[in-house]
């Protein structure tokens, strides 16, 4: 296996939206047009972008040599866990690098990546969908040798190329493509993209998102062959991963091979901020201008995609035709994507106000931005509980956390302040929440027995 080579960096350089290092913008500026108004730096962003463009100019060097080899001693090697029926193809030829947000945790984005997934028709892949995953701590696993052919960008054209799995190494950043990634990330992606580039002799240009290269056939939401397919890393802002601009044009819709999605059209070529999506409170709620296909892509009716109706039910992407029809989903629907398939007494479990994280389903799957919220409240596997506003991120809890959201509390019972007291005629409800140490954490509805509370029981009540 070749070792990733890092070459020195003269100057650790900062960008500015020019495309050029600080200060060398402003000088030449100065040469071009003596006393310029708004016109004169929109020509000469056109012009500097046309021309570093077509020269392949890279200014992605903003690490040092001792960065870029403290980074790769803490790459944790996580091949051991790739699926064994997985085929080890050497990849002939590499010409790009594809970002991918996860659209799950680290523990199920390790899961998928390395042992496979499930498919549309309930079968499951072979597992090997990227070389690297980068968990929002910035820690970075290697999940299959870089020089193999990874699964991961599917249905895929880039400029007339088609199968570009066969062409680009694959990289996953764990999240959403409507959460925000982390500045930690921002940081193990540049370096890991600087050190690829530089091995594989690679420019700027040919780092692109997913969402950018994959592509659909005709289905009920787009009548031609067309971008759109997927949304992963729509929310990737090139900047803070230290990369100058991407192409400014899409090549194969120009070419008329493909029809546009307006959407990744605005956000990679018509200068709209790639991270909008992302601070959206309503991201991925369904709303007259926010489709299943505008969230889901090509996911919008996958059994492992799930839509919670605003009465709290929720139901699997391929069900949705049956039990509601597609032009019927209420507005306000939340989609959740990548989540365990349903049976009936997990969708009973769901309706519950007491939710258990899992690896596909994730403290954001249940809470989304309220994830940190002060009515938020974590019961650790270990008996601690813990508040909201002390989570850091969503994506740090551990597996079987349960969590409720939307409470006040909690109230701890005494024998002057009995349960009934404090809940009154919600004594009983489901909706309040009783939690009895070491771990005992039961709804209204499911407490045996009021008078045995035992001291110490705490209660939460609906906000």
């Amino acid at each position: 296996m070749r070792k990733l080579e890092i070459r020195p960096t003269i100057v650790q350089r900062k960008m500015t939206w020019t495309g050029l290092p600080r200060g060398y913008s402003n000088r030449l500026l100065a040469v071009l047009f003596p006393s310029p108004g708004v016109w004169a730096w929109k020509v000469l962003v056109s012009v500097l972008s046309a021309v570093f463009f077509l020269l392949g100019a890279s200014f992605s060097e903003a690490y040092s040599r001792s960065e870029g080899a403290k980074f790769q001693r803490s790459i944790i090697q996580y091949h051991s866990r790739l699926n064994p029926d997985f085929p080890k193809i050497k990849r002939k030829e590499t010409k790009y690098i594809i970002v991918h947000t996860s659209e799950s945790g680290l523990q199920g984005t390790l899961r998928t990546v390395s042992a496979g997934k499930r498919t549309h028709d309930l079968g499951s892949t072979a597992g090997g969908h990227a070389h690297y995953v980068i968990a929002r701590n910035g820690y970075t696993y290697q999940t299959l040798d870089k020089d193999l052919r990874a699964d991961h960008a599917g249905k895929s054209m880039w400029n007339g190329e088609t199968d570009i799995s066969s062409l680009s190494i694959g990289i996953e950043l764990v999240g959403y493509h409507y959460t925000p990634i982390t500045k930690e990330q921002y940081r193990s992606v540049g370096i890991l993209i600087d050190i690829l580039k530089n091995l594989y002799r690679l420019k700027d240009r040919d780092v692109l998102t997913h969402s950018q290269v994959a592509y659909g056939n005709p289905n009920r939401w787009v009548r031609d062959n067309h971008r759109g397919r997927k949304r992963c890393a729509s929310n990737f802002d090139r900047a803070k991963a230290a990369l100058g601009p991407t192409w400014p044009y899409d090549p194969d819709v120009r070419a008329g091979r493909l029809t546009a999605d307006p959407m990744l059209a605005a956000i990679f070529y018509e200068g709209r901020k790639v991270a909008a999506a992302a601070k959206r409170e309503d991201a991925n709620i369904i709303s007259l201008n926010n489709t299943a296909w505008l969230i889901a892509g090509e996911d919008y009716n996958s059994p492992t995609t799930h839509y919670k109706l605003p009465n709290g039910r929720i139901v699997p992407g391929d069900k949705i035709e049956t039990v509601i029809c597609w032009n019927r989903v209420p507005p306000h629907t939340e989609v959740l994507l990548n989540q365990e398939q349903i049976s009936g007494g997990r969708e009973a479990a769901i309706q519950t106000p007491i939710k258990t994280i899992t690896e596909s389903a994730t403290a954001w799957s249940y809470a989304g931005r309220r994830y940190n919220s002060k009515t938020t409240f974590y019961f650790l596997p270990n008996g601690l509980i813990k508040a909201g506003p002390t989570i850091s991120d969503w994506d740090d809890l551990p597996k079987l956390t349960r969590l409720i959201i939307g409470y006040r509390g909690p109230y701890p019972i005494s024998q002057s302040r009995t349960a009934h007291r404090i809940a009154g005629a919600n004594l009983k409800d489901q909706n309040t929440i009783y939690f009895s140490p070491p771990k005992t954490l039961l709804p209204g509805n499911e407490v045996a027995d009021f008078t045995n509370l035992p001291p110490g029981t705490l209660v939460f009540l609906p906000h």
